[in-house]
């Protein structure tokens, strides 16, 4: 129904209805502004590459095809411009080194965290994924919070079902170990 609702409205617009195209983004509207946020970081350039990414997809609504979802094309348009974007600022991204975490270390963590109430864990989880590098963020963004699948993402940023595999897997390891650190923080700071 989604898919073919989206079909619909697309139509519409490339017989010359317009006012079709404001359903398409009223519906995509926040998904792609996450997205923009997650790359850029700063809501007003979030919002211009949101806009930008809408009338790029007016523009180019022809090209589109239909062999993948609606939403998944525009998420390819959106990624795409905000790392065109970030490679003009030119940001270096930085990695963390992949730790070895002792199994004592692990079980730890797990029942100090598992303990915390889920507000303060989705508090940890969001630090932790905002400290992680840009493109990391934006895979483990489309993954885990917006639900998408192996091969949308691999459509949407280009890379290889399985490059896509390995960059998550250690954008989670990296991710743990901010976690591990932030956690062992705070306990240490109410001891």
């Amino acid at each position: 129904m989604n898919k073919t609702e989206d079909l619909y409205y697309i139509e519409a617009v490339r017989k010359g209805n317009v006012q079709a195209f404001s359903y398409l983004v009223e519906k995509y509207q926040k998904l792609v502004y996450t997205l923009a946020l997650k790359l850029l970081k700063r809501p007003e350039d979030a919002e211009e590459l949101a806009q930008d990414t809408f009338i790029k997809a007016y523009q180019k609504l022809d090209s589109y095809e239909g062999k993948s979802k609606f939403s998944t094309w525009l998420y390819s348009i959106t990624y795409n411009a905000g790392i065109s974007e970030l490679r003009k600022r030119r940001i270096e991204f930085k990695s963390l080194e992949d730790q070895r975490l002792s199994d004592q270390d692990e079980m730890k963590m797990h029942d100090y965290y598992s303990e915390t109430k889920k507000e303060d864990q989705e508090k940890y989880l969001n630090l932790a994924l905002g400290k992680l590098p840009e493109d990391d963020q934006v895979l483990v963004t489309l993954y885990y919070y917006e639900n998408q699948s192996m091969d949308d993402i691999s459509e949407i940023t280009g890379l290889t079902v399985s490059n896509i595999k390995v960059k998550i897997h250690r954008a989670r390891k990296k991710m743990y170990s901010l976690l591990h650190e932030m956690l062992n923080e705070e306990v240490y700071s109410l001891l």
